[in-house]
């Protein structure tokens, strides 16, 4: 059986928790005081609540990052010098350099593996695939509903509440998204890890009122030609700035994990 630390208590973290596969048991949580009762509460003694992942005296076998960028760049180094397996959601804090630096150092004298999950997009082996021909350039473009932008920094840049048709309230490199938007462009981070890089690939963030879904399209050229990916995705219930398909990744993790 296979052990896992979960990094965050919130809506993806949940739907992690009602899909783990056979094989695969959460051993520790690391989330915030007020909730370390619930989960005792609901666990019994089968899973330890955490402060942090330093306070975790075992070595889990997977640790999940479901929480937050704050999360990586608070808990990330740490993890990786202590040897252990950080899968991350939250790729966005990699847009800060320092930190990115930071984590690949860590994980060098650790010795720890770093995952960067896909998220809510699908096609980054093709990505992947075609980086390997040289690329020329990468687009990408978020589409959501208003409800999924409120809260964020997009409230400063257009009337969420009065907007009627579908508009681009944002344009600027992966970098600017990640740390403008920290719980919405974590998918153009993704994108820009596995392509051109932060600074290069360019996003579109866009809100449409007449949509209930979040659409992601990705457009990339390069020495292989040029493919169009749009995928559109149910957000959370529970979170609309969330897609569905983000937790599933994270899922996705714990069934390749069951089958080492």
């Amino acid at each position: 059986m296979k052990k896992i630390m979960l990094i965050g208590y919130g809506a993806m973290a949940q739907a992690v928790i009602e899909r783990l596969p056979a094989g695969v048991a959460l051993g520790w949580i690391v989330a915030r005081e007020p909730h370390h009762a619930h989960i005792r509460n609901r666990f019994g003694g089968r899973v330890t609540p955490l402060r942090s992942p330093q306070a975790c005296e075992a070595a889990p076998d997977l640790v999940l990052e479901c929480a937050s960028q704050q999360a990586v760049a608070e808990y990330g180094a740490d993890v990786l010098a202590r040897g252990w397996h950080l899968a991350v959601i939250s790729t966005g804090a990699l847009a800060d350099a320092a930190l990115e630096q930071r984590i690949e150092a860590a994980r060098r004298k650790g010795g720890g593996r770093l995952t960067l999950l896909s998220g809510a997009l699908a096609g980054m082996d093709g990505l992947a695939a075609a980086k390997e021909g040289g690329l020329e350039r990468v687009t990408y473009r978020s589409r959501k509903s208003p409800a999924s932008w409120r809260g964020s920094y997009a409230e400063t840049l257009i009337d969420l509440g009065g907007v009627q048709d579908a508009q681009i309230f944002f344009e600027g490199s992966a970098r600017e998204a990640a740390r403008l938007f920290p719980a919405n462009a974590n998918v153009a981070a993704t994108v820009a890890l596995g392509g051109v890089g932060m600074d290069d690939t360019r996003v579109q963030l866009m809100v449409d009122p007449q949509t209930k879904r979040n659409t992601h399209t990705l457009h990339v050229e390069g020495g292989f030609g040029e493919f169009h990916l749009e995928l559109s995705g149910l957000p959370l219930a529970s979170n609309p700035k969330t897609s569905a398909l983000a937790a599933l990744s994270a899922v996705r993790a714990c069934r390749e994990l069951a089958q080492q």
